[in-house]
């Protein structure tokens, strides 16, 4: 592949049309086509669906997308370095819950930016689906998941904290009156839960699986913020980081449950996960994205309660099986 094939078909992906990405690259658009043909001969399969005189991106095509502005962006990188510049380019894209990223991370890429303001930075929900490959890819530079095991396989994974989880609901909702909340008050109440905040949903509806309880048909939001708003308006319950609620609760707009277990010797089975941050083993640390790390260390989980027991490492899922496996206990 040559890498100006491939600005050429970053360019016609982002404006989805030849004739405007030949003004970009400053070439003729029968060049432009030349290019793509070229490039899809190379990789052996279709960039683009051509309907009529509308362009749109195969599969395949969204795919090198990714891929693509990960390389022009190291080529950018590698010759800001070699010429000795005095501001490091490039991005870095990290994969983060979004609770996580909207309660925790604020301060840490306010330092970052002032070290490094010419690297780009992108922030994406951190789902599991297909984490591990694009680690192992480098699509994804960096990435956060609150569990208390992930399937490892070639990752290096860090637990840097604790962070406390609460079961939330109305003010007014039947259970917000009682001391104690346990599993079985739960029977068919319904759940408000999220997509996109990562693995702590799945601890709780196994916990609630095993104690025999039978919610009601789920509710599920890819936004934090839709979701605590129809919670403070009745629709049912969640469980949230208690960082993500602490001004909701303190207004009185949500209502923290006192979850217990009723088992003597746990804390009464407080609600908790670890937070975990992986990188691919074989990543190259550049500079910027050591410094991030170092930045994510130092502030992360600053006030939060250090990790008590080791992660648990489970084996990588294997080629062409769904991905999947991190879970959170009740701890």
């Amino acid at each position: 592949m040559e890498l100006r094939d491939l600005r050429t078909f970053v360019a016609v992906a982002r404006h989805l049309s030849f004739h405007r990405a030949a003004a970009e690259v400053h070439a003729a658009q029968s060049t432009v086509s030349a290019r793509i043909a070229a490039l899809e001969g190379d990789l052996g399969v279709r960039l683009f669906e051509r309907l009529g005189r509308r362009v749109a991106l195969t599969p395949c095509g969204e795919r090198l997308r990714d891929y693509a502005a990960k390389m022009l962006d190291l080529e950018d990188e590698t010759r800001a370095w070699m010429a000795g510049e005095s501001e490091m380019r490039g991005s870095l894209t990290v994969r983060v819950p979004e609770s996580l990223c909207a309660w925790r991370m604020g301060g840490i890429i306010r330092s970052f930016r002032q070290r490094y303001p010419q690297v780009k930075l992108g922030f994406t929900a951190c789902t599991l689906e297909g984490l591990e490959k694009d680690l192992r890819q480098g699509v994804t530079d960096l990435a956060f998941l609150m569990a208390d095991s992930v399937r490892a396989g070639d990752l290096a994974v860090e637990a840097l904290g604790v962070e406390p989880l609460v079961l939330v609901a109305a003010p007014g909702h039947r259970l917000a009156a009682l001391e104690a909340v346990g599993p079985q008050d739960l029977q068919g109440e319904t759940l408000v839960l999220s997509a996109a905040d990562c693995s702590y949903r799945k601890m709780f509806e196994h916990l609630l699986a095993e104690a025999g309880v039978q919610v009601a048909a789920g509710v599920e939001f890819s936004s934090a913020a839709a979701l605590r708003g129809c919670v403070m308006n009745g629709l049912g319950l969640s469980i949230l980081p208690e960082l993500a609620v602490r001004r909701d609760v303190a207004a009185g707009r949500l209502k923290a449950l006192p979850w217990t277990t009723g088992e003597e010797g746990d804390g009464g089975g407080r609600l908790e996960t670890m937070v975990l941050m992986l990188r691919h083993k074989d990543k190259w640390l550049s500079p910027p994205l050591a410094v991030f790390m170092d930045l994510v260390r130092e502030q992360l989980m600053s006030g939060a309660e250090a990790v008590r027991k080791p992660v648990e490492l489970l084996p990588s899922t294997p080629e062409g099986a769904p991905e999947g496996g991190a879970t959170a206990r009740c701890c």
